[in-house]
């Protein structure tokens, strides 16, 4: 049966984040998934811009995981700041109106300090940039829209979801619900390598639209109490390694840097018993910031426990509490995509995985002076152990770009 599109029928597009982090070693190539050919990226200019998109990005990215932390207590949180900003800025692109200043707002822009023109130039520098060949850090970001064969979507559309989001477009028999279920989840399961299969089950009627956003990365690299009740067994990753590393007395709190290849770092933050929410309410661009100064090399000797977190979350719902009503509503204006009147979103969620573990880690290197007899090294270096809550961030080291933002409350649960 074929479906037609009326322009006073309420139709739906559907918007879906796919955001995977695959285990421990970071790869990345930059493939066109329907001609496996590599797509061309030249990388831009550093220019003010990107950094000030940079700074703001990482303000939503917190005031998010506030939100996930609030709405998900005491449950382990991890997901993938950049892509979701990405994916909402490419859907500004092609929106109008109170739509598009609603979707502005929750990302913490507006047009009076970022033009229209710099806000979309800046998320393509970003994603060029983040795209860029590197020889140790290997990161893939991108979009694919999957859309209703019968709409006619407009030149301007296609073009710019693809000069400026690094967008795929699908053509979609979306009358076929099975068929395109298998579709989508066929290129997810290429996309992320096979790690996730048979993501969509349930596709819902009377959708004409879906918006892939994937980020696949891949980082190179006893006891945890869960609170002052439970302690759970988890095997612990024990290494003597030179760290940048500090205490945040202000904050109490400890914030250890990882440098996974030459191009993507990992913080890891460590709040005092008792201080997680006291450092998930201060954090902020300005605190990354202040700890990128503060943060000193030395020698530590360091526990963190080998761990599997998912989460996914409604984040339609989300949206809509921090403020993304229209989009949602019969009112919802998407001028952008093709000549028919009714889009609006019917649903969003953010899926994302991360393994950490021993497999591509270094081995840790010690001074020549220095004996590996436990009971001499012990007193002579810093001991941090990741054995309670902890905030954990990947970060691209060029951009600044949060890349995955998370809290790990339980190690034992996936």
């Amino acid at each position: 049966m074929c479906y037609h599109l009326h322009s006073r029928m309420s139709v739906f597009l559907y918007l879906f984040f796919l955001v995977f982090g695959l285990q421990a070693t970071i790869h990345c190539a930059q493939y066109n998934s329907s001609e496996g050919k590599v797509m061309t990226c030249h990388l831009p200019q550093q220019n003010a811009t990107l950094y000030k998109m940079s700074s703001t990005n990482a303000d939503f990215a917190f005031r998010l995981y506030r939100r996930f932390s609030v709405e998900n207590p005491d449950w382990n949180i991890f997901f993938s700041p950049v892509s979701i900003s990405a994916a909402l800025a490419m859907l500004s692109f092609v929106s109008g109106s109170s739509t598009q200043t609603q979707i502005l707002e929750v990302l913490g822009f507006n047009l009076t300090d970022t033009p229209m023109t710099e806000f979309h130039q800046g998320f393509q520098h970003l994603i060029c940039s983040l795209n860029f060949p590197k020889n140790e850090l290997e990161l893939q970001m991108g979009n694919a829209v999957f859309i209703g064969q019968q709409l006619k979507p407009l030149a301007k559309f296609l073009d710019n979801v693809k000069t400026l989001y690094e967008t795929e477009v699908f053509p979609t028999d979306f009358s076929n619900v099975s068929a395109v279920q298998q579709e989508i989840n066929s290129y997810v399961e290429k996309q992320s390598k096979g790690k996730i299969i048979g993501l969509i089950q349930d596709l819902r009627l009377n959708i004409i639209m879906i918006l892939v956003n994937y980020i696949h990365f891949k980082e190179a690299s006893s006891n945890f109490s869960v609170d002052k009740t439970t302690t759970v067994q988890v095997p612990m990753m024990h290494q003597l390694e030179e760290y940048y590393h500090f205490v945040d007395v202000e904050l109490n709190c400890t914030v250890l840097q990882m440098d996974y290849s030459e191009n993507a770092l990992a913080l890891f933050v460590l709040p005092k018993e008792g201080h997680v929410e006291w450092v998930e309410a201060a954090m902020s661009a300005k605190t990354l910031k202040k700890w990128n100064h503060l943060l000193q090399k030395g020698w530590v000797e360091l526990f963190v426990p080998k761990f599997s977190i998912s989460a996914t979350y409604d984040l339609g719902s989300t949206l809509q509490k921090m403020g993304m009503r229209d989009a949602f509503a019969e009112g919802a204006d998407f001028p952008g995509i093709t000549e028919d009147n009714g889009l609006k979103l019917s649903y969003a969620f953010h899926k994302a995985v991360l393994h950490i573990g021993e497999e591509g880690t270094k081995e840790g290197i010690v001074p020549e002076a220095v004996s590996l007899d436990q009971a001499e090294v012990a007193p002579l270096y810093p001991i941090i152990r990741f054995d309670r809550t902890f905030l954990l961030m990947i970060l691209e080291k060029r951009t600044r770009s949060i890349l995955f933002l998370g809290k790990v409350v339980n190690p034992a649960k996936e």
